[in-house]
Formats: C-alpha cells, sequence, structure tokens
C-alpha cells in the first residue's frame, strides 16, 4: 500500500473527504460506488467497484464467442480499464487503461460506430489500434463499461451484423448488472 502523507478527519455524520489529487489519479468520480474493507490490523480500504469487473469470467467467454462469431479481435472494458479481450494478446489488452475519448463517449452515454467520415475511436491508452464498432453498457441507468469491436484488417468496414452483435453484448452484460 502506498502511503499518501494526506489526513482527513471523519465529521459528526461519519463522512470523510478523498482528497481531489486522489480522486482524479484513480479516476474516481461524483457517484462512483466504493467498496470498503477492514483488515484486522485496523486498515480501513476504500476500492472502486465495477460491476462489469465482478463478471470477468462471463465478459471473457462472451468476449471469446464474440471473436469467433466477427472474426475480429473484442475488447470488454469497465469505466476505466480493459477487463477481457479475445482475439488480441491478452498482455496488449487486459488491465490496460481506456482511453479519455472512449471514456467521453461512456460518460455521454453514446456509442461509436466506424465510418468513411467518422473520427476514428482509440479505445486503449497510448495506442494506436482503433475501434470499428464500440457500445456502451448500461445498467439500471449506470454506465458500467464498454463492448469494443476493433478493426484488425486495413479497410474493415463492420456489417450490421457485426453491430448488432456488440449491440446485443452490451444489453446483455448491462442486464448482468443489474441481478
Amino acid at each position: 500500500m502506498k502511503a499518501t502523507g494526506i489526513v482527513r478527519r471523519i465529521d459528526d455524520l461519519g463522512r470523510v473527504v478523498i482528497p481531489k489529487e486522489i480522486r482524479r489519479t484513480m479516476r474516481i468520480r461524483e457517484g462512483d460506488p466504493l467498496e470498503i474493507y477492514t483488515a484486522v490490523d485496523g486498515e480501513v480500504i476504500f476500492k472502486k467497484y465495477s460491476p462489469i469487473g465482478e463478471m470477468t469470467d462471463l465478459a471473457t467467454g462472451y468476449a471469446d464467442v464474440l471473436y469467433r462469431a466477427i472474426g475480429e479481435p473484442v475488447l470488454i472494458s469497465d469505466r476505466d480499464r480493459i477487463i477481457a479481450a479475445a482475439g488480441i494478446a491478452k498482455r496488449e489488452a487486459i488491465e490496460r487503461r481506456i482511453s479519455p475519448a472512449l471514456e467521453i463517449m461512456m460518460e455521454n452515454r453514446e456509442n461509436y460506430v466506424k465510418g468513411a467520415d467518422t473520427k476514428a475511436l482509440y479505445p486503449l491508452a497510448d495506442s494506436e489500434v482503433s475501434a470499428a464498432v464500440a457500445y456502451t453498457i448500461l445498467g439500471s441507468g449506470d454506465v458500467s463499461g464498454s463492448v469494443i469491436l476493433l478493426g484488425s484488417r486495413e479497410n474493415y468496414t463492420p456489417t450490421l451484423s457485426d453491430i448488432k452483435l456488440i449491440e446485443v453484448a452490451s444489453h446483455f452484460l448491462g442486464k448482468q448488472t443489474e441481478d
């Protein structure tokens, strides 16, 4: 665990303020759920909660099925990182941060489909791998992550079936976060 040197007092309602620097570094936004853990030595640990992150095995299986059906790499993210990948080396994607552009797309509850006149969407931070399709995962009205179809071939254009498969995947995973 990394010490920050920051000390905060608990107020009369039992609240503690997480400093802005830590919220920015850890990408904790207003309304984000946090899990609280305790340790026997008196530590209280706050961890960002990711409903999609809790379903990594399901997401990985779904990414594999989509990759086999479409033949193009598939990524599934939570709101911060890639949690599942198929058709691409796992070390190139798993646990990598998502790009600010993908984060904004999700915050705005938008979807992306590559077209001749659309700006490229690069889903991974510091990477030139572009998306062909990206759909935001919504569960109980909250953004949980995204399902991303990469276009590995140079002139790959997603078919209507490809787009629908990614859309269905995002709805399915969103529904799973509600249960």
